[in-house]
């Protein structure tokens, strides 16, 4: 649970130091895609937040080996509160009461769910799962390509929620992977899904961020990436709670989800810019 709440401290403080990079990057002169990368890359906020990204993908590997994926979901979820808490800091955001009670919610949910969840599961779930997760991994690409006709806020929502589909492939197939030789690596189709989800993954939530509302897309991405994986964690690999405290970590993952859905404009740290850097948003 520690690595967990560890990744979530890492993607939402990695989330506002790449805004404060990307609007610095645009403040300098105009340019596509591919020049303000450029130059965002030239900067240690950027390349900061990349590694702290690196750090939590690996302690979000280790979270998943060691505890229930319904609670490495919440907590991934709760990164939207470290980047609002974050951006308070950094960038001189003003949090509302509203805001500031969703923070303190999620943190509340994620302490009910440390004290009710069990350990890792220990079945390997059925055969036809791993096959399933790499068909459900194609899939979240042919939906980014169907969303593009969609009405901007269907389109959004659409987008993140696939997107959260895709991360949660690789939730799952975390969990799936046996071996780590090379040749086990290679012939199983659970690491195929993982890149390939999360792949999509971020294709789709890239294209919802730049093509709708972050509040919807974002929301969209917490449901996608929470709800599911816990499900298939629970039925297929034995995802269970300490006795008698099923209801309590039902509480908790409900708590949390919902408070990360009252923070979800934080998606993209659509906040204000910092001292000194000007520039669009």
């Amino acid at each position: 649970m520690v690595c967990a709440l560890g990744a979530a401290v890492c993607f939402g403080t990695a989330t506002v130091l790449q805004a404060i990079a990307a609007r610095a990057a645009a403040a300098t002169g105009p340019g596509g895609d591919m020049a303000l990368l450029w130059r965002a890359l030239r900067q240690w906020r950027y390349l900061a937040g990349l590694a702290l990204d690196g750090l939590g993908f690996v302690l979000q590997v280790l979270a998943l080996r060691s505890v229930p994926i319904y609670a490495v979901g919440a907590a991934l979820a709760a990164s939207l509160a470290v980047t609002a808490v974050v951006a308070a800091r950094l960038l001189k955001v003003r949090l509302s009461r509203v805001e500031w009670a969703a923070v303190g919610v999620v943190c509340a949910g994620l302490a009910l769910l440390g004290l009710a969840s069990g350990a890792e599961g220990d079945e390997s779930g059925p055969g036809w799962l791993e096959w399933a997760l790499l068909g459900v991994a194609a899939g979240v690409l042919l939906l980014g390509a169907a969303a593009g006709r969609l009405p901007e806020r269907a389109r959004a929502l659409v987008l993140g929620l696939g997107s959260g589909l895709g991360f949660g492939v690789v939730e799952v197939a975390v969990r799936l992977i046996d071996g780590l030789t090379p040749v086990a690596l290679l012939t199983d189709p659970a690491v195929y899904a993982l890149l390939l989800g999360g792949g999509a993954g971020f294709l789709l939530l890239t294209s919802a961020l730049q093509r709708g509302s972050v509040t919807t897309a974002t929301a969209g991405l917490v449901l996608g990436e929470t709800v599911a994986p816990a499900l298939i964690g629970v039925v297929w690999l034995g995802d269970r709670t300490r006795p008698g405290l099923g209801w309590l970590a039902i509480v908790g993952f409900a708590v949390a989800v919902a408070g990360a859905l009252a923070l979800s404009r934080f998606g993209e740290a659509p906040v204000e810019e910092p001292a000194g850097v000007a520039g669009p948003r």
